[in-house]
């Protein structure tokens, strides 16, 4: 499944952050996960990629998250920025990179300069990277007008141990 999302990280440290990047990029259907720095990397062997994303969704160290991206694909980064759109009024592009930061810093003002948009998600302080990823990615498909066979996904998507049936209010 094709969706024009890529997500960029911006120098990751946490292995478990990263895992749980590509957990999330696998729910909501990314297309390749890209980061820069050199912590991930040296970090990686203790990855927590618990479904095993690596295996669908191409995860790559890179030198620039926007360098060399097709015409038609917008920046957006994801950052606590002043001028930054609240997440909830925020239109999605059809084709997208989304930038986020690291845990400990900010995606640098040169990334920003290139965005189309900086949007934030309205939270009493900071989330944790891969929790603002998966928000992100939510907020995209609940806008999206994709047709869903809602219980195609449920029966795919849930482990052996649930076969839970709602009957409806007793």
């Amino acid at each position: 499944m094709k969706n024009d999302v890529t997500i960029g990280l911006c120098n990751p440290k946490s292995p478990s952050n990263v895992g749980a990047v590509m957990r999330a990029a696998g729910c909501y259907g990314v297309d390749a996960v890209n980061y820069t720095g050199e912590r991930f990397a040296r970090a990686a062997k203790f990855q927590t990629d618990t479904k095993n994303r690596q295996n669908e969704i191409p995860l790559s160290g890179v030198n620039s998250l926007t360098e060399g991206l097709p015409a038609d694909v917008s920046i957006v980064c994801v950052e606590l920025a002043e001028g930054a759109i609240a997440l909830p009024e925020f239109n999605h592009p059809d084709k997208s990179l989304y930038i986020f930061g690291p845990e400990d810093g900010s995606i640098t003002q040169s990334i920003v300069d290139q965005a189309c948009a900086v949007v934030y998600v309205p939270t009493i302080g900071c989330m944790n990277l891969a929790a603002t990823v998966n928000v992100v990615l939510y907020d995209r498909l609940a806008k999206s007008n994709a047709v869903v066979d809602h219980q195609a996904i449920i029966q795919k998507s849930r482990d052996v141990n649930n076969r839970l049936v709602f009957k409806g209010p007793a």
